[in-house]
């Protein structure tokens, strides 16, 4: 609005003074004004989509396979939990889940600290096989001060 009147006053002396109602005359400078903005913002808007487009495509692609990916990973781990013995399973989640140590998941099950011990090398090697991953020799510490030593 405030553009049709700049106009308008720009454009003054071209104004028929005879005409006692101006509102036709300042509703056209408005309408052509409108009609350049719509052309300018569907130019600028075609370049915009445009470069969105070259930018966005490639990464939703990627996105998608990894989310299909991610799908297809969590189906084959759901199966692997599944079929992990209910003890196997039981000492995974209270060491991932619960964040125990070895010692307060012996205490928990009632077993010895060696037995949490080859519970969570067979789940970890179980859910490594379901998940592709290369098998490792001997099982980390992960941070836990009650792990095995490491023996030189």
């Amino acid at each position: 609005m405030a553009e049709t009147f700049l106009v308008a006053f720009e454009r003054r002396s071209a104004y028929d003074v005879t005409v006692l109602n101006a509102r036709p005359w300042l509703l056209g400078i408005a309408t052509r004004l409108m009609r350049k903005h719509v052309r300018v913002e569907a130019i600028a808007w075609k370049g915009v989509s445009a470069d969105l487009a070259a930018q966005i495509v490639p990464d939703l692609i990627e996105q998608a396979g990894a989310r299909i990916d991610a799908e297809r990973l969590a189906r084959r781990l759901t199966k692997a939990l599944r079929r992990l013995s209910k003890a196997d399973r039981d000492t995974l989640l209270l060491y991932a889940w619960s964040d125990l140590d070895y010692a307060s998941i012996a205490s928990a099950m009632q077993v010895p600290i060696g037995t949490v011990r080859s519970r969570l090398s067979r789940a970890r090697r179980h859910l490594r096989r379901a998940a592709g991953l290369p098998l490792i020799e001997q099982e980390t510490d992960h941070g836990r001060v009650d792990a095995a030593p490491k023996h030189a």
